[in-house]
C-alpha cells in the first residue's frame, strides 16, 4: 500500500501480513507512518495504490461485512459528557441489538464496573480510555485495531491499561492491531513487531529474533572520566561495538557476553587503579534495536 498526501508520502509501499489472533505492534516516532497504515486498514482512508483483505474480504465489495466484525479505539475517544457509563455502553450496545447483560460482561473486564453509574465527565483520562475498548470489544469484533491507547497516560494507569490489553486478547481471541512509540508497551503485549519509519517497515519479528539478527549481544554503561585508560578493553573479541560520550563521560559497549566482559573490567579496575562507577549490565532493548538500524535513537 502506497498513500500520499501532496508532497508527503505518508505510508510508501508497504507490505503486511497480520495473522488470526495476533497481537501485533506497529511502532516507530511521531510521522512514522503508522496511523496512516490502520486506517486504510479500518477503511477511513483509501490508499493511492496497493489494496487490503481483512478476512479475506475488501472494503470496496464488503464494507457491510466488515464493520460488523472490525473495530477500533482511537488517541482520543469522544463521548457524550453527561450520559452515565452504563447509559453509554448500552447505547452503543443497541447498535448491534445486544442484550444488557453484555454491557456489564465488558464493564467488567475492563474493571470499570464499579464506575457503571458514574458521569463519562466524571472519569479520569485512563478510566475514559477503558470505557472506549469496551466499548470496541461489545460485539465480539474478530480485528481490533488500537491507535495509541495509552497516549498521555501516567505510567502507573498506563501499565494497568496494558494488563487489561493483554486480558482482551487471550479472553476474546481477537486480532489485536497496536500502533504506538512507546517501546516497552510492544515488548511487554505483542507477538510481533514492526518497526516503521519515514513511511516504511524497517524490519519486523518477534522481540526475540529482532535483537538476535541486528546486533545480537548485551551492552555493558559505564562512567570513566579518563577515557584512553580502558582502551586495552574495547580490543577485546568479546567487544562488538564500543561508543564513549565525552560530555557525560559515559562509556556504552556492546559484547557477546557481558558476564565475560564485567569479569575482565573488575581484574582491569584492580590493577590499573582506574576509577570506574554505575556499572550496568543489561540485555538489548527495542530502543538499541532501532538505533542500530535507523542510525538515531528512536525519540531522535
Amino acid at each position: 500500500m502506497t498513500k500520499r498526501f501532496k508532497d508527503l508520502t505518508a505510508v510508501n509501499d508497504v507490505s503486511l501480513d497480520i495473522h488470526r489472533g495476533e497481537f501485533i505492534a506497529l511502532l516507530g516516532p511521531n510521522g512514522a507512518g503508522k496511523t496512516t497504515l490502520v486506517e486504510m486498514i479500518e477503511g477511513l482512508k483509501k490508499p493511492d495504490s496497493g489494496s487490503i483483505r481483512i478476512l479475506g474480504r475488501g472494503w470496496a465489495k464488503d464494507e457491510a461485512f466488515l464493520r460488523t466484525r472490525l473495530a477500533g479505539v482511537l488517541q482520543e475517544p469522544l463521548f457524550i459528557n453527561k450520559l452515565r457509563v452504563d447509559e453509554t455502553v448500552n447505547l452503543f450496545g443497541s447498535f448491534y441489538k445486544l442484550p444488557r447483560r453484555r454491557s456489564e460482561e465488558v464493564l467488567e473486564l475492563v474493571e470499570l464496573l464499579g464506575k457503571r453509574k458514574a458521569l463519562v465527565e466524571e472519569l479520569s483520562g485512563g478510566q475514559r480510555q477503558r470505557l472506549a475498548l469496551a466499548i470496541s470489544v461489545l460485539n465480539q469484533p474478530e480485528v481490533l485495531i488500537l491507535d495509541e491507547p495509552t497516549t498521555g497516560l501516567d505510567p502507573q494507569v498506563r501499565r494497568g491499561t496494558w494488563d487489561i490489553l493483554r486480558r482482551l486478547n487471550q479472553e476474546t481471541k481477537s486480532t489485536v492491531i497496536l500502533t504506538t512509540h512507546y517501546m516497552e508497551e510492544a515488548e511487554y503485549l505483542c507477538d510481533r513487531i514492526c518497526i516503521m519509519h519515514q513511511g516504511r517497515i524497517l524490519t519486523q519479528g518477534t522481540l526475540a529474533h529482532l535483537l538476535q539478527v541486528h546486533e545480537p549481544g548485551e551492552i555493558v554503561e559505564y562512567r570513566v572520566r579518563d577515557e584512553a585508560a580502558c582502551g586495552d578493553l574495547t580490543s577485546h573479541d568479546n567487544v562488538i561495538h564500543y561508543q564513549y560520550d565525552q560530555a557525560s563521560s559515559k562509556a556504552r559497549i556492546l559484547v557477546h557476553n557481558g558476564t565475560d566482559f564485567l569479569f575482565r573490567l573488575s581484574r582491569f579496575v584492580q590493577d590499573r587503579k582506574v576509577d570506574i562507577d554505575q556499572i550496568v549490565v543489561r540485555k538489548k532493548t527495542l530502543d538499541d534495536l532501532f538505533l542500530s538500524i535507523a542510525g538515531r535513537g528512536f525519540h531522535e
